[in-house]
């Protein structure tokens, strides 16, 4: 006998540019290295050719894989990553930005389908696809 699973979900990576507000997304149906890696040549092609990316990361098992050491390797002049102390997502500016999605997209709603629940969120994504001063302030640091 086979179970079939129940449970739909969607992955969803995210980075923001605290200088500009600019937000960088990725949906995937699984976080793993692989698609942290996908994510990560999302970004690089993101940013600005002549500044290094710093980017802020939990400690989550796939930021840390053996797969991404070396990809990390060759582009160390590209990017850096920076990570948190163990529990501590009160650091993380991409933790303001995903507690905004979900008190303006998902708090309180039903939704009938994981596709209606797609929809809304990227709905939401799409109105911070350029540098925009929500994100900015929500996210800056200084």
């Amino acid at each position: 006998m086979l179970h079939a699973p129940t449970k739909k979900s969607i992955s969803l990576f995210g980075a923001v540019n605290v200088s500009s507000g600019k937000l960088v997304n990725l949906m995937t149906p699984v976080f793993n290295a692989e698609t942290f890696k996908q994510f990560m040549k999302m970004l690089i092609k993101s940013g600005s050719k002549k500044k290094r990316l710093i980017v802020i990361l939990d400690n989550a098992r796939y930021h840390h894989a053996l797969l991404l050491k070396p990809w990390l390797h060759k582009n160390r002049k590209r990017i850096q990553f920076l990570f948190l102390p163990p529990y501590s997502p009160e650091l993380n500016p991409i933790e303001r930005v995903w507690k905004m999605i979900r008190k303006n997209c998902t708090h309180n709603q039903y939704f009938p389908s994981l596709e209606c629940l797609v929809k809304s969120v990227k709905e939401q994504l799409n109105l911070w696809d350029k540098p925009n001063d929500i994100l900015y302030k929500l996210c800056c640091i200084i």
